[in-house]
């Protein structure tokens, strides 16, 4: 310890003799010697840590512990201190201790690379191999620049100079770094030089990392010029077109020149004006026309995309390549009969005026080859080639606004020749396989939107009835089409429908999360947790190994791309909200009914100190656009929805995090306190768990705040959109505020148990007061839970799953209260009997009981009431929903028997879906009830 260099600081020098006698095994003096410096220098935190170390080499290993915990509450940030600090943890055998003192010094100090050199290792001392990469990570950038990469550019530069590299890998590897330090003019150089020559592996892979170097060296004439000749070799790639308009503006606003002399740039010829990038476009299409077959659509598309940007900067010249009707009427005629034409197309109908619209619906069905009219008056195509044409051009009416400005009658007649056109498309398909999609299905969900658009604007249910059967009828003739199955859990703002075998995994398991436990599918929830955290728990074991296969066969370039796509899992939002709602469901059905509430905890690793929820670098992974939809652009999805939805989400993660780390700490106050190893009781939990409750519930009053303020704004998603967050039914039914003051009640109990019955009065009354609200708040959600889930009046059913839910949030509440409840019987409980012992020995015959023990059996009796009340509620509505015949009821405008039959099974679906929901619940509240026996005191 003593060979520490020359002394540079006079605390060095002060310290030096204690070093020298610690050292020599000299403890007494040492400690003596601190003594003396501490009186002089009250603030040197060192000399108390070596004094510290002197105690605990002479056995007094508490005074050493008190004293050492005095400088690390301080979290020191000198290099004397952390040391000191570090032998004597070491010498205590609390490794542990380290990771916490160089977690704050971190804290304090970020750009300290020793101090998280330090901490890495400390983690890797007890294990914590998590923490070790999150601790190496944060430094990675930094090391990256400064370190790493300038030292694998060296060795990289003197295997060039050897003239030893040889494959394409080794220059791949060569350019990575030279990009990840932004030398890119030298990339550049390596690019277009002889090793340039060895990027073969990829079509246009020198191409394409020019242009992307010469766009961040912000480059536009070069840029310009290689996009003119590679559209010059491949005039459909669209990206190549995209990069020339952009480098074309670039330079027009620059007033870009070509010099007088030699070539424009070092990639040939130049465009600097809209004149040349006309002539570019006709050239292209000139050409694109003298082929007899096989057009491409890429130049069409481009000439439309130059009209958008031109008249984006209101220049004149754009009416040179003519008027957008008529060339997107001619890109119909040409590439109508191909899918892709609807989204070719939908990106430049802005480019309309409104009283253009019916003219250019009208203009292309004069080029869709229909056959006369039937007996229902509706012309249908004879082959696949015009039924996708006019699929084509129905979803662009759509697009434009037309099905939606039609009234009632309009839609409902919309509705009929939409589904003439399904059923008729059938028999293109017959020879299909299960796996293929059929011809028309697009008509068939297209009608399903119309319906959605009916019930929106009328509010009747039947719209949605006739909806589910129609799509019923798709998933028979097409059980592959995921689009059939994407609307089911959508309707879960109507129906808890629970079959959904044929979702996508990601989009599939995030619905079910949000929805099965809301509704009290438990079991689904359970299943749809468990498939999310497979996923998500194998994805580090599987980019490990696709990082090192790409190590391997030298795809250097492929290695960012695995870690990045790692780190996006591992912050998924949705990845917190399963592992979180997963805790929360298995402490809901098991603890303290098949297990204790404690050893539930326990299992789950779960420290309630710790948030372990990356909430500033969370990644929001749903792909909102998954869902089709040909809505105009005022009625599609937005930037502002989006964020909106975000905030939602992470609003209610919040709350259920804080929520589980609440009960946790409920959990840990049944520990019964120990007088043994004070030290250790202090730092694992029992005596730091009040002051974490009350953070706790500090934050979780403030996130109730947040969470009723945003609820307030009240934004309107689009149907086709994100799904809603439960955070507005939870606040609705008033669980979040009494959850809230149940998990208040511990703080009291444990003041309570501190002062005894014989000096509180008035704290019993605010307790007492506390379990009068709580039981209050109690009844008052359970009367939110009464009414008839499926609502039958006029002969037609209003499902109310607003009902369920209140229900569920409700046994959710009562979980919490009851284990809140039984931490209350074990304080009150002692505290009774020492009441009756003391009216013993003093042979008083007062009969009068303390007002928070009559308050607490009061609160115990109506809690019994409550739960009673709830399962003849549920039991009530299992037999109202077991004795309604859903397809009894009439169904206006549905004749066809085999449509009806449709309808039905969407129908059994909703009724037995409903039915066991009520079964699950009903199961969980009377495992419950049977707990309550255990809060007699």
């Amino acid at each position: 310890m003593a060979a520490r260099g020359h002394v540079q600081d006079p605390n060095d020098r002060r310290l030096r003799p204690i070093y020298d006698y610690l050292d020599n095994g000299n403890n007494k003096m040492a400690i003596q010697q601190a003594d003396k410096l501490l009186k002089k220098h009250k603030d040197l935190h060192c000399a108390k840590v070596l004094k510290a170390i002197g105690l605990q080499r002479t056995g007094k290993q508490d005074e050493a512990f008190t004293l050492a915990q005095e400088v690390a509450v301080l979290e020191p940030t000198d290099d004397n201190s952390l040391q000191a600090l570090t032998i004597l943890y070491r010498e205590m055998h609390r490794p542990e201790l380290v990771t916490k003192l160089y977690e704050a010094a971190v804290r304090k100090v970020p750009t300290s690379e020793e101090y998280h050199s330090h901490l890495f290792m400390a983690y890797a001392r007890v294990g914590e191999y998590k923490k070790m990469q999150q601790a190496i990570s944060a430094q990675d950038e930094k090391l990256s620049q400064t370190m790493f990469l300038p030292l694998a550019e060296r060795m990289v530069e003197k295997m060039v100079k050897e003239e030893k590299i040889e494959a394409e890998a080794e220059v791949q590897l060569y350019f990575m770094i030279l990009e990840r330090l932004g030398k890119y003019v030298e990339a550049l150089e390596v690019v277009q030089g002889p090793l340039g020559e060895k990027l073969t592996s990829e079509l246009q892979s020198r191409e394409n990392k020019c242009m992307m170097l010469y766009r961040r060296l912000e480059r536009w004439a070069e840029c310009n010029a290689l996009s003119c000749k590679l559209l010059l070799k491949n005039p459909d790639d669209w990206q190549f077109y995209i990069l020339y308009f952009d480098s074309l503006f670039y330079l027009i606003d620059q007033s870009w020149a070509p010099p007088q002399e030699g070539a424009h740039s070092a990639e040939g010829e130049v465009h600097a004006s809209t004149a040349q990038a006309i002539s570019f476009m006709e050239d292209r299409i000139v050409t694109e026309e003298a082929k007899e077959s096989k057009h491409l659509r890429g130049p069409y598309l481009a000439r439309l995309e130059l009209i958008r940007r031109l008249r984006e900067r209101s220049c004149p010249e754009a009416q040179q390549l003519g008027e957008p009707l008529e060339l997107m009427f001619q890109f119909f005629v040409k590439f109508g009969d191909k899918p892709c034409c609807i989204t070719d197309l939908e990106i430049f109908l802005d480019l309309f005026t409104p009283d253009q619209h019916v003219q250019f619906i009208n203009r292309l069905m004069e080029a869709v080859p229909l056959g006369a009219p039937g007996e229902d008056g509706v012309a249908l195509p004879g082959d696949t080639r015009a039924l996708q044409r006019h699929l084509c051009v129905t979803q662009l009416s759509r697009s434009l606004g037309q099905q939606h400005a039609l009234n009632t009658e309009g839609k409902l007649g919309l509705i009929k020749e939409l589904k003439a056109h399904y059923r008729h498309g059938l028999q293109f398909g017959k020879s299909c396989l299960k796996t293929e999609l059929q011809f028309s299905d697009m008509y068939c969900l297209m009608a399903a939107h119309v319906y959605i658009d009916l019930w929106l604007e009328t509010g009747d249910q039947n719209m949605l009835w006739q909806c589910l059967g129609l799509l019923e009828e798709g998933l028979s003739h097409s059980s592959s089409n995921a689009q059939f199955n994407f609307p089911y859990p959508l309707y879960i703002y109507m129906f808890p429908i629970s079959s959904w075998r044929h979702l996508i995994l990601n989009f599939k398991e995030y619905l079910l999360t949000r929805y099965a436990e809301s509704l009290g599918q438990f079991a689904a929830a359970s299943q749809s947790c468990n498939f999310s955290l497979r996923f998500f728990h194998s994805n580090q074991k599987d980019t490990s190994e696709y990082i090192i296969q790409a190590y391997k066969y030298g795809a250097f370039e492929k290695i960012p791309e695995f870690i990045a796509f790692r780190n996006r899992l591992n912050h998924s939002l949705h990845f917190a909200q399963a592992r979180t709602e997963r805790m929360l469901l298995d402490l809901f059905l098991e603890a303290d009914t098949s297990s204790p509430l404690e050893e539930s905890v326990k299992s789950m690793s779960l420290c309630p100190e710790e948030d372990d929820i990356p909430w500033d670098s969370l990644r929001d992974n749903r792909d909102l656009t998954v869902l089709v939809s040909w809505n105009p652009k005022d009625r599609q999805l937005n930037e502002e929805h989006k964020q909106h939805s975000l905030e939602d989400d992470t609003l209610w993660l919040r709350l259920r995090s804080l929520t589980l780390r609440l009960i946790g700490c409920v959990s840990a106050l049944t520990h019964p306190p120990t007088s043994r190893n004070s030290e250790k009781t202090t730092e694992n939990g029992v005596a730091a768990k009040p002051s974490s409750l009350q953070s706790l519930l500090s934050q979780l009053e403030n996130t109730l705040n947040q969470a009723t303020q945003f609820t307030e704004k009240q934004l309107q998603y689009p149907f086709v959109g994100p799904v809603p967050s439960r955070l507005a039914q939870a606040l609705s039914s008033g669980c979040c505020q009494c959850q809230l003051s149940s998990l208040q009640l511990p703080l009291h109990l444990q003041e309570l148990e501190t002062a005894g019955l014989d000096e509180s009065t008035e704290l019993q009354t605010q307790i007492s007061n506390l379990f009068k609200s709580l039981a209050v708040q109690l009844q008052d959600m359970l009367e939110k839970c009464k009414g008839d889930l499926l609502e039958v009046k006029d002969d037609q059913s209003k499902p109310q799953q607003f009902l369920l839910e209140n229900l569920v949030y409700f046994v959710e509440t009562v979980c919490i209260v009851l284990w809140v409840s039984n931490y209350c019987g074990s304080v009150l409980r002692p505290l009774k009997s020492s009441l009756q012992k003391k009216k013993k020995k003093k042979k008083e015959v007062s009969t009068v009981t303390p007002p928070v023990l009559s308050a607490y059996q009061e609160f115990s009796s109506s809690l019994q009431s409550l739960l009673n009340q709830a399962l003849e509620h549920i039991k009530s509505q299992e037999i109202s929903l077991t004795a309604l015949k859903l397809g009894a009821l009439s169904l206006e405008g549905q004749t066809q028997s085999e449509v009806r039959t449709f309808t039905k099974t969407a129908m059994d679906k909703v009724q037995s879906s409903y039915l066991r929901s009520l079964q699950e619940i009903g199961e969980l509240l009377k495992k419950r009830a049977d707990t309550l026996k255990s809060l007699k005191i």
